[in-house]
């Protein structure tokens, strides 16, 4: 009896899993018929592009080897200004640098959202319902509610304390070189992560993480939890790029999972344990009537006073889950985005000692060592190295986004297709993904001329007429977008890098520590530097550090 009751319940379980087995391999069938259906009747395929080399991998490979700038460089000035080229099994994506289909793209955010990859890849680090992920009325609601706390008022609150711990990040390399005769050889990426870490955790959540302190960066969680989650290596890695692509590859490991999701836990408690100090803290705390203000100004303190504000519908608020994944998003914005932003300036200048040294002269001419918001903004030749180094070397390199509906894309310049045909206007169907090209079209000759490549932040004392059309919340580049989805913390990010420019380069002389061709980019969510030399392939920017001789 108990034999044949075994039996049945054997035989029943090769049933059920077969039948589970035909449901996916018709499910698979069926996605891969609509697939393809697609892709035969995409518009898409009219355009000119780059042959494919490989079904699996499209014309990825090719973009990851040559670096993106480069290979597609090449590639619109074969094919074009719009043109086609294939992502990973066969899909064919659209790749533009004409600005008026940027423009279209950008400033239509319902009708153009993130790909799904992409959010998944961003949800690893800042959580589900962060104003990076969200779409639609949702996005809308958090901008409006987070707007204040990135503010043009809000800058000026806090550009004393980002000043202040730019000092001490001075202080600290200070204390390097008195150890040791001649330049000293400095991570630059990594005080930097550590300095802009300290500035976002004042400025952000009135907390001091203490990156900068001998020991920070071993005793403090959040700033290894960061760079655990942070860290980019130069190899493609494949699992990592299904996983994102297609969720049903996402039970495969990847190298560094396990220390990745430890990195995630700590990180949410954390913020955590921040948002709930800070509620604390807003009860106790009543208006300062002779400031006319709350005495708490960090960027959390005004989410949360700003979402308990009395008449503002259940619904306009936002929820305690909302609230904690900002956290994350405020540290990527003025944390990591910075850093790497300032450690590529530092790199352009320590390639060009003349404008190093221009820009220095014009900074020790200025009478204090403790500048305001206003007094950064306003030296001049500072402002163009700032802009100069984020055309050339915007953190974001680029973004997707993917149609919600069908539509019809502007063109500035007409395209001719494969067949002849001239064309003023891409049809798009929904689900096609449009590549925005950030890096690419800060760097076109056809807007900046034949020195596009160069760093020269002379440029900006007239800028070019021709990057007036570029869709650009700040500066006339790409760096920042444009639009509703226009990059929130940008006033933060131009606020800390004009500070540590400022306090670095009037203390400091720079230069490179390893021959620039060894030097190369790549890039997860932001673009960071690795040397080719490096068999590991570890973020790093060595830089050779002397202080500044103050007879000159």
């Amino acid at each position: 009896m108990d034999y044949l009751n075994l039996s049945g319940i054997f035989s029943t379980s090769v049933r059920v899993i077969g039948l589970f087995g035909v449901t996916i391999s018709v499910y698979g069938v069926t996605k891969l018929v609509i697939a393809v259906y697609r892709e035969l009747t995409s518009p898409l395929r009219l355009l000119r592009g780059p042959p494919s080399r490989s079904f699996a991998l499209g014309n990825f490979r090719e973009i990851w080897d040559t670096g993106n700038d480069s290979r597609h460089e090449e590639w619109v000035k074969r094919y074009g200004s719009t043109m086609k080229y294939k992502g990973l099994f066969g899909v064919t994506r659209l790749y533009t640098v004409d600005l008026k289909a940027i423009n279209h793209v950008v400033m239509n955010n319902y009708d153009y959202q993130k790909p799904e990859a992409a959010v998944y890849s961003l949800k690893q680090v800042t959580g589900d319902s962060g104003v990076l992920l969200v779409e639609g009325d949702a996005h809308k609601l958090q901008r409006k509610i987070l707007n204040p706390a990135f503010g043009p008022q809000q800058m000026r609150e806090i550009a004393s304390v980002v000043v202040e711990k730019t000092i001490q990040l001075r202080d600290a390399w200070l204390s390097e070189l008195a150890e040791e005769q001649g330049p000293k050889r400095i991570d630059a990426l990594s005080w930097l992560s550590r300095a802009t870490l300290d500035v976002i955790g004042l400025t952000g959540f009135n907390y001091d993480f203490e990156a900068l302190t001998p020991d920070g960066p071993d005793k403090n969680e959040l700033n290894r939890a960061f760079k655990t989650l942070f860290e980019t290596g130069g190899e493609l890695n494949v699992p990592a790029v299904l996983r994102s692509l297609f969720p049903i590859f996402r039970f495969l490991p990847v190298p560094g999972d396990a220390e990745a999701k430890i990195a995630f836990r700590n990180m949410f408690r954390i913020s955590a344990e921040l948002l709930r100090d800070t509620r604390a803290r807003l009860q106790a705390e009543s208006f300062d009537s002779a400031s006319k203000g709350w005495r708490s100004r960090d960027m959390l303190s005004l989410l949360v006073r700003a979402n308990a504000m009395p008449g503002i519908p259940e619904d306009q608020r936002l929820s305690d889950n909302d609230v904690l994944s900002q956290i994350p998003t405020f540290i990527i914005a003025g944390h990591e985005t910075t850093s790497v932003g300032t450690c590529w300036a530092l790199y352009a200048l320590s390639r060009n000692k003349r404008v190093q040294n221009k820009l220095r002269k014009e900074l020790l001419a200025f009478p204090s060592h403790l500048p305001t918001n206003d007094e950064l903004h306003g030296l001049q030749y500072l402002d163009h190295v700032v802009r100069e180094s984020l055309r050339l070397y915007a953190p974001i390199p680029a973004t997707l986004r993917v149609a919600q509906k069908d539509d019809m894309l502007p063109l500035s310049k007409p395209i001719i297709d494969n067949h002849g045909v001239v064309r003023h206007e891409i049809p798009i169907k929904k689900g096609h993904m449009i590549m925005i090209p950030i890096s690419h079209v800060n760097r076109t000759e056809e807007i900046w001329g034949e020195d596009a490549t160069e760093f020269k932040p002379e440029r900006w004392e007239e800028p070019s007429p021709t990057s007036g059309p570029i869709p650009s919340v700040w500066g006339n580049t790409l760096s920042f977008l444009n639009g509703p989805r226009a990059c929130i913390g940008y006033r933060y990010a131009l606020l800390e890098m004009k500070a540590l420019l400022f306090t670095l380069i009037r203390a400091f002389e720079f230069e490179l520590a390893v021959p620039a061709n060894e030097i190369s980019r790549v890039s997860t969510i932001v673009q960071r530097p690795v040397l080719t030399s490096d068999p590991d392939k570890h973020n790093q920017m060595p830089l050779l550090i002397r202080p500044v001789n103050s007879s000159t």
